[in-house]
């Protein structure tokens, strides 16, 4: 399923390829939920989706990452992990000023959702939180006319979800519980950390001179791990709201909804429509593209 928010993303992050990016997110370490979802396509997202849960199914007590992890995520992390010096470099990127940076940006241009503040969406993300087993981050609503919802996990501080006011008003309540759910995937499964790697890597392998080829090197084997980690997200939804079709709703509408419409917007009528991209895309050409 993937958003943006202040201080300034430089435009240069493993997302650039996509066809369209919204207005990049202020940190280099976000991980924004529409960004990543329009760079998946509709046949792999919705028909992925529709296949990995046919039913809903109870959610058991002590649920653990790996519980619910995409094989595909396990296999592409172990080989991010294989990649000498990649968590150190990482986190010498990632200094204390960045970290206080974001925080304070954080505060000084969002509101704080709370038991006293907003509590409806608190108690969405309390209830999710609860279902994932996992502790409930810092939910930040930001005021931005670009439908997104990100999240980070900052070394040694409280990790936090922030949610554009466009796609509250985009989703309904259990649409919108689906997103928080999602971004708690990553936290549950530690993505955070991956996601911040990844970006920070990508832009300051890209700006030293003579490292353009690891650089690139690096953005295939993130990218290709960045697709893996968010079949298991959408996992970490699922098990949340527990209906298939309101997952597909919230990509249907990342893909082309908006308030005016939401009323005709039918998830039947997007399923088929998945199901042609996968037939159209079925030769050796359409599968190169997706």
């Amino acid at each position: 399923m993937a958003a943006c928010l202040s201080p300034t993303l430089p435009r240069q992050t493993i997302h650039r390829r996509r066809c369209w990016t919204p207005k990049p997110p202020s940190s280099p370490s976000t991980a924004t939920y529409n960004q990543r979802h329009r760079r998946r396509n509709i046949g792999t997202s919705s028909g992925a989706i529709s296949a990995r849960a046919s039913s809903a199914a109870a959610v058991a007590q002590g649920l653990d990452a790996d519980d619910f992890r995409h094989p595909l995520d396990k296999q592409n992390t172990l080989l991010l992990k294989a990649i000498p010096g990649l968590n150190d470099i990482g986190k010498a990127l990632l200094g204390p000023v960045s970290e206080q940076v974001m925080v304070l940006q954080n505060i000084g241009s969002s509101v704080l959702v709370s038991e006293n503040q907003l509590p409806e969406l608190h108690q969405l993300m309390t209830e999710a939180a609860k279902i994932l087993n996992t502790e409930a981050p810092d939910l930040y609503i930001r005021q931005n006319p670009v439908p997104n919802a990100y999240t980070l996990a900052i070394n040694g501080k409280r990790p936090f979800v922030v949610v554009h006011t466009s796609l509250v008003e985009l989703l309904t309540r259990k649409e919108l519980q689906a997103v928080l759910a999602h971004e708690l995937g990553h936290l549950k499964c530690d993505h955070g950390v991956w996601l911040t790697f990844a970006n920070i890597l990508t832009m300051g392998a890209h700006t030293v001179p003579g490292l353009g080829m690891v650089a690139g090197f690096l953005e295939e084997q993130l990218f290709r791990w960045l697709r893996a980690a968010e079949l298991t997200c959408d996992r970490a939804a699922l098990l949340v709201v527990q209906d298939p079709k309101v997952v597909i709703s919230v990509l249907m509408k990342l893909a082309g909804g908006c308030p005016s419409l939401s009323d005709q917007l039918n998830v039947d009528a997007f399923l088929e429509q998945a199901r042609s991209y996968d037939k159209a895309s079925s030769n050796p050409v359409g599968w190169y593209i997706r």
